[in-house]
């Protein structure tokens, strides 16, 4: 007879029911943990990523413009910082290493100095690492990606290294997360009609299901930098994992920048929008079912409450991602590319077809109501910095 299976057996499923029989209902945040980032059956471990073959596009999917216009950045702050060596660029929530791959193949000056580091908490995807960068090191933790990031390259080149976490050490350089903010745990709350803050948290629905049900939730010193003053019955993610990360980010930087790319809203925005209109879900470039629905098999994702991480984390200025990239020269860019599409078109080789499909891109891109209109916040850190 087989034996009954022990507790490593579990499904995800069985093991968040096992967690709402025991302790109640559970935390919307805690439920969306375990779907997105659990090392077994979350839905990153199971190979749900971005890209093309993936379940949604992101700006360095579109193509390698948006990459080509981060190492204008990098080199424009390289610059401004004095050229350290190393420089430093800390990527968060890395996936695949495209952006990565893209900013490389641009050709940065600070590519002399640069050591970038391919945060990301997916296994699976970190093994995938090291056969797209070829100036990959490794993966490295602890003491030994330490080393990594406060060596000089004097003149070696870049280095790129994985790591399941942001590195320990202090550096100088750039902090960068292009839609991760959006896929980090949150809460949603809202102002109750008659006083109050209440949440919606998970239980045991019908069938073996989940469901979901609103219950108060006690007065706390953060609910005036959640809800600002949005009125009652206004429900928005409570993001405290993102404005979290923003802060250890901004740590780990002796001098430099943080940047967030992602797609968010305002608290007018918020206040305008059906109950939860901003709570989504992908699955294979579609919109995925009901956020409880399968744990593990779809993206659960968020508008980012842009004055909400502000109020947590005073300091950054926000520009659309169109105003961005505009700033940062991605029209030069596209004129390039139109120029060596005149030169090479009767050639066809791969380089006039790359310079041809920037203006496609950049149309993606620039697209206000698409990923043109999509947030960008930077926080300016160390020397001539504004106080937090």
């Amino acid at each position: 007879m087989a034996s009954p299976p022990g507790p490593g057996d579990e499904s995800l499923h069985d093991r968040l029911l096992a967690r709402i029989d025991a302790d109640g209902p559970l935390a919307f945040s805690s439920f969306m943990e375990a779907a997105l980032y659990d090392p077994r059956e979350g839905f990153y471990a199971g190979g749900g990523r971005a890209g093309r073959r993936g379940d949604f596009l992101t700006s360095p999917e579109v193509g390698p413009l948006f990459g080509a216009v981060l190492a204008r950045v990098l080199d424009a702050s390289w610059d401004e910082l004095g050229r350290p060596d190393p420089f430093v660029v800390i990527e968060g929530g890395a996936g695949p290493g495209t952006l990565a791959r893209t900013v490389l193949a641009a050709g940065p000056r600070c590519a002399e100095a640069l050591v970038h580091v391919l945060v990301e908490t997916s296994a699976a995807q970190r093994a995938a690492h090291g056969a797209h960068q070829p100036a990959w090191v490794g993966e490295r933790a602890g003491g030994d990606l330490t080393a990594v990031v406060t060596a000089p390259r004097a003149g070696r080149g870049p280095a790129v290294v994985s790591a399941a976490d942001l590195p320990d050490a202090t550096v100088r350089g750039v902090v960068v997360a292009n839609e991760l903010l959006d896929n980090l745990p949150f809460d949603p709350v809202a102002r109750a009609t008659g006083g109050g803050v209440e949440e919606l948290r998970v239980v045991r629905g019908g069938d073996a299901a989940f469901a979901p049900v609103i219950v108060p939730r006690g007065p706390t010193s953060a609910d005036d930098v959640v809800l600002g003053a949005l009125p009652a019955g206004v429900w928005v993610p409570h993001q405290a994992a993102a404005a979290a990360w923003v802060g250890r980010a901004r740590d780990r930087l002796a001098e430099g920048q943080v940047l967030v790319v992602d797609y968010g809203a305002s608290d007018a925005d918020l206040a305008e929008r059906p109950p939860l209109a901003w709570l989504r879900t992908f699955r294979g470039h579609e919109r995925g079912g009901h956020p409880l629905d399968d744990p593990g098999t779809q993206d659960i994702t968020a508008d980012v409450a842009v004055d909400q991480l502000l109020r947590g984390c005073p300091g950054g200025t926000v520009s659309t991602q169109a105003d961005f990239l505009l700033a940062n020269g991605i029209d030069d860019l596209v004129e390039e590319g139109r120029r060596i599409w005149r030169e090479r078109a009767h050639l066809g080789d791969l380089e006039a077809l790359r310079g041809r499909s920037r203006v496609s891109e950049a149309e993606a891109l620039l697209d206000p109501s698409g990923l043109g209109g999509f947030v960008v916040v930077r926080w300016d850190v160390g020397a001539g910095a504004p106080e937090r």
